[in-house]
């Protein structure tokens, strides 16, 4: 019977861990008689405990009227957890340097803020995990956070130790410092500060076995991008921009700055590229400005630099990403969103040194 039980349990999930709790050691002393199960949470006040307690009731249901003790992991116990969750590696890792690490790392850059970058790192990140891809986003845009309510993220990481467990949206796993801060409070750190926020991310936050994590980046060149591109060397850049000459101008600064720490460039999106009114177009900040930066990168970079996208004005869009609800596939920019994230879908494991051969159709 204890073996029924046990069947019977894996079919419950770890909310934030996506892993069966039988798998993860959460599972205590089973009795038939008295008929007693006994899970262990992994920390006081955990925010999953009602779910998990929910799921486990349903899950023994069919077997008989078991009485469900909760209780919580040791010390000891939740050593033991942290180590399997990090394969045994030390705390304070970075999974991502390591040379075995297929994740397929995305940084969406800018020269300038207000092009859209944060929308489409929503959009690109939700869609991809349609596809049934295992997707993380880290929102390094420190100052200008906004991942979160783009995704409809509203409760806070939860810590086990010193280890982060992020928030899950739309089966994305998110890290933000907006989860940090109290009532959106602006956040005035210098680069030490900077770097060790981001570096945190990296090395504290249960990422899980990713295919790919996009990373939200700050507009321009400063910091934060400096120590990504230093703490993710085998990072790939998207280049937005939107068709006018003031934002063009400056995301070539952008992509030409992640050459110079290590990143090949994906590709440039020209977002905000028209608005559409009963079938015609108009091309509210002028045409060209997308192709202008992937030329230019052309040059700077001795590779073809392709423009990927050109996403139009979308009403519908901006409101789906203020209500955390992205990646709506009835908008007008969904046929460009698509043939975006097809195209990422399609990056094969292993790009370091090799060029891309893919058809955009």
């Amino acid at each position: 019977m204890t073996d029924r039980i046990l069947k019977a349990l894996s079919e419950v999930i770890d909310p934030e861990l996506r892993q069966p709790i039988t798998e993860l050691g959460m599972v205590g002393p089973v009795s038939e008689d008295p008929a007693k199960v006994q899970i262990k949470l992994t920390i006081v006040g955990c925010p999953a405990s009602q779910k998990i307690e929910r799921e486990v009731r349903e899950a023994l249901a069919p077997l008989g009227d078991y009485e469900v003790e909760m209780t919580v992991m040791n010390a000891d116990e939740r050593n033991e957890l942290k180590s399997k969750l990090r394969s045994g590696k030390p705390v304070k890792h970075n999974p991502f340097i390591e040379e075995s690490n297929t994740t397929r790392i995305i940084f969406v850059g800018s020269g300038k803020g207000g092009v859209g970058k944060s929308t489409l790192t929503a959009n690109l990140a939700v869609g991809l995990a349609a596809k049934g891809l295992k997707v993380g986003v880290l929102d390094a845009d420190i100052f200008g956070y906004s991942i979160p309510g783009q995704l409809g993220i509203e409760e806070k990481p939860t810590k086990v130790d010193e280890l982060i467990l992020p928030p899950i949206a739309h089966e994305v796993r998110v890290i933000s410092i907006g989860m940090f801060v109290e009532k959106n409070q602006p956040v005035g750190w210098r680069g030490p500060m900077l770097h060790r926020a981001i570096e945190q991310f990296l090395t504290d936050v249960y990422w899980g076995d990713l295919d790919f994590l996009l990373v939200d980046l700050p507009p321009g060149t400063g910091d934060v991008a400096i120590s990504l591109g230093q703490l993710l060397p085998k990072a790939f850049s998207l280049v937005v921009t939107t068709p006018q000459p003031a934002a063009s101008d400056v995301a070539e600064r952008s992509g030409a700055i992640g050459l110079q720490t290590g990143q090949k460039i994906l590709g440039v999106i020209e977002n905000m590229s028209y608005l559409e009114i009963d079938g015609h177009k108009n091309y509210i900040f002028g045409k060209g400005g997308g192709q202008a930066v992937a030329d230019r990168l052309t040059e700077v970079s001795g590779q073809e630099v392709k423009l990927l996208a050109q996403i139009p004005m979308d009403e519908r869009l901006r409101i789906n990403s203020d209500n955390g609800n992205p990646s709506d596939q009835l908008a007008q920019s969904a046929p460009e969103l698509r043939k975006l994230i097809d195209y990422l879908s399609k990056i094969p494991i292993g790009l370091d040194g090799k060029k891309l051969k893919l058809n955009l159709g």
